[in-house]
């Protein structure tokens, strides 16, 4: 029992090395890339697969969340006499934290599993040792785009999936529960501040990353056949699942004593 650990442990190991070390030329190639026309050109048709094709079931996410948190929180918050500020609960936890983590698992599902499976396929066809014996680096001209259209979009998307769970509980609170819509804005505007929607958006931004580096390494290290390719997408989805909502807690933690430490307790009124 103890040898079959120890294995396991040198193989986990060993993956999480190559993935570092991939990460790495990754990195090396974006920071330079960013000033590179040529790294745009690469990027930009990449923006339509992961923003426009995405965006429909970002909008339906975030609309169903919306209605779903209304129709939950409205009778608690009716009963101790706070129906006006029903809006405030439902757009801090959207902009703060389901937002981020859904928008982000969508993202995952819709465009991770699609980016592995290509770049999977490239790898079982033998396009990408191709490329590296033709001189052109595979994690330049094929990740640095990839990851800078998740990186950048998924912010875009969560904003998206922000503002239609908002009009959602807005639809569930003014026009199905009669509850003043002048209020139900007012509230949200006083409480919502710039540290909620930043943090929002770091979380968004960090989700996005992970999502099309896992998502590239998968489909960089997947195995040879149709069977191979399926097994690289699933990984795929599955690492990204977890590590969004592990990193959700512990980025959420960190800033949360950030803003303790300078603001103090903050208290919704």
């Amino acid at each position: 029992m103890i040898s079959a650990v120890g294995a396991k442990t040198i193989v986990s190991m060993e993956a999480v090395g190559r993935f570092a070390a991939f990460a790495w030329q990754m990195v090396r190639w974006v920071v330079p890339g960013l000033t590179q026309w040529r790294t745009w050109v690469r990027t930009m048709p990449l923006f339509y697969e992961v923003g426009n094709r995405t965006l429909p079931v970002i909008i339906i996410t975030g609309v169903f969340v919306g209605l779903v948190l209304a129709i939950q929180s409205y009778d608690q918050l009716k009963a101790a006499g706070f129906e006006q500020r029903m809006g405030v609960l439902l757009s801090i936890t959207l902009v703060q934290e389901l937002g981020p983590v859904l928008a982000g698992v969508m993202v995952a599902g819709r465009v991770g599993g699609a980016l592995t499976a290509e770049l999977g396929t490239m790898r079982v066809t033998e396009q990408i040792s191709a490329l590296q014996v033709m001189g052109t680096d595979p994690i330049k001209q094929l990740v640095v785009p990839r990851f800078l259209a998740c990186l950048l979009l998924t912010p875009l998307l969560t904003f998206f999936c922000d503002l239609f769970g908002s009009l959602s509980g807005w639809f569930v609170a003014v026009v199905l529960k009669d509850i003043p819509s002048g209020p139900y804005w007012w509230y949200i505007e006083d409480a919502i501040m710039t540290w909620d929607v930043g943090v929002g958006f770091t979380k968004s931004m960090l989700f996005g990353g992970l999502i099309g580096l896992i998502a590239c390494y998968k489909g960089f290290h997947c195995r040879t056949g149709a069977e191979g390719v399926g097994r690289a997408c699933t990984e795929s989805f599955v690492a990204s699942f977890i590590l969004i909502l592990s990193t959700d807690f512990f980025i959420g933690t960190f800033l949360s004593g950030i803003y303790r430490g300078i603001w103090g307790l903050k208290v919704l009124v």
